[in-house]
């Protein structure tokens, strides 16, 4: 677990079962997040009830549970706020997924903080290298990963909504 305290607030990651239900909740945030942010960009209205309900059932998450994945959840005072999945791909590199922080908690440092403990969790399991796909409008996200290193390379996977992707080695 990693703690970090920031004046009043209290930041600390852990590793939860990505089954558990404030795991579920957080994805199911995490979902209608981004894919609320791609509906209104790509059709110009908010996305549905049912649309994301259909689109959470297209994108389970069981691939972050061990041995080969794991999920983490930030807390901010005990409360959980945001996530973050790891998958390995191989015996060198791990994948970067579901990276989600609520909005009300933005700019405080817990995305630094969750993607510290990701890269900690990858190191771990012996892994060199991070790999992450995003889209090219989650343009806080990307800012985020170039800010710690990350840096654009080829595609690795084909994802409908992968528009780049980044990796960084891990010392």
């Amino acid at each position: 677990m990693t703690h970090t305290d920031t004046g009043l607030a209290r930041w600390a990651v852990a590793s939860r079962p990505v089954a558990a239900p404030e795991s579920a909740a957080l994805l199911r945030e995490y979902l209608f997040d981004v894919a609320g942010r791609w509906y209104e960009l790509h059709h110009g209205r908010r996305m549905t009830a049912e649309e994301g309900e259909r689109h959470l059932g297209e994108m389970p998450s069981d691939d972050l549970a061990p041995p080969d994945g794991a999920f983490l959840i930030a807390r901010h005072d005990g409360e959980p706020v945001g996530c973050a999945g790891l998958r390995r791909l191989d015996a060198r590199t791990a994948e970067l997924r579901r990276m989600f922080l609520r909005s009300a908690k933005r700019g405080l440092g817990g995305a630094s903080l969750l993607l510290a403990a990701a890269e900690g969790q990858a190191r771990d399991w012996g892994v060199r290298r991070l790999v992450l796909d995003t889209r090219l409008d989650l343009v806080e996200a990307r800012a985020l990963y170039e800010r710690h290193g990350f840096t654009e390379i080829p595609a690795y996977s084909h994802g409908p909504h992968s528009e780049i992707w980044y990796g960084k080695e891990l010392d």
